[in-house]
């Protein structure tokens, strides 16, 4: 009798583990699934993520091949490009009606800034769409329709990390040179802590926002740094030749 009972528990245990990597397999869909049907209708542009994958026990996950895509008239192909972003997540709110997430850390993100500093590139253009689809600005509010798509999970994010990013630089002032910049490091903590959390539109929204602002503040060193080579030439005798750069220098920072 006591054979056929650790038999039976061998047996129940072999299927508790299939069943759990099952889910954990069916999870990392879900994600990836979500990321390129949600992603799109939050930002207005494609995204895309080539993998997801999220144990159910451990909590622990990882996306990779993150890639949002740009505005339509821009013409670099993606904004913002991740290889790898680890996901910390507490098992048990999975199924619940708020998601906690322990941490996000994205880990050498590549970032295209075309335009111009001010409102007249990439990123804001993006963060614009975000702030009309979540109801961010007074101009234009969410569409009647989307609560008919149903309840969407709220979310809450103990910490959300960017590290080792580099801002690659589209201008028209760069004559067409490849320019790229170090990204600070971003940290935002205790998003959606509150009782009822965030939607996945906010969490977006207070991601970009930062993103873009970080990116902006790059931008405009990179332009500081060219006025400063600017002015040695002019020291050296170069006049004739900084006169396009001072106009570019000048042109970039004329908003639209």
């Amino acid at each position: 009798m006591k054979k056929k009972l650790l038999i039976a528990a061998a047996i129940l245990f072999v299927l508790l583990a299939v069943a759990v990597i099952v889910v954990g397999m069916s999870m990392g869909k879900i994600i990836k699934t979500g990321v390129e049907t949600v992603g799109p209708k939050i930002t207005k542009t494609e995204m895309k993520l080539d993998s997801a994958s999220l144990s159910i026990l451990g909590g622990s996950g990882a996306l990779k091949g993150f890639t949002l895509g740009n505005p339509e008239g821009y013409k670099t192909p993606a904004a913002i490009k991740a290889g790898t972003v680890s996901v910390g997540v507490k098992p048990s709110s999975l199924f619940s009606d708020k998601i906690v997430i322990r941490h996000v850390r994205v880990e050498g993100p590549e970032i295209t800034f075309e335009g111009t500093i001010g409102t007249a590139n990439n990123l804001s253009k993006i963060l614009e769409n975000v702030k009309e689809t979540t109801g961010g600005t007074a101009t234009e509010k969410p569409k009647a329709d989307t609560k008919s798509e149903g309840p969407s999970k709220k979310l809450q994010v103990d910490e959300f990390l960017i590290t080792g990013g580099r801002v690659h630089l589209s201008m028209t002032m760069l004559g067409g040179k490849a320019v790229t910049v170090p990204l600070p490091p971003i940290s935002l903590k205790d998003l959606g802590a509150g009782a009822e959390g965030i939607t996945a539109g906010e969490l977006t929204q207070k991601v970009l926002s930062q993103v873009t602002v970080e990116t902006l503040k790059a931008a405009e060193r990179a332009v500081a740094d060219l006025g400063k080579g600017a002015a040695d030439i002019v020291t050296k005798g170069g006049t004739g030749a900084v006169e396009k750069v001072t106009k570019g220098v000048g042109d970039l920072f004329k908003k639209k």
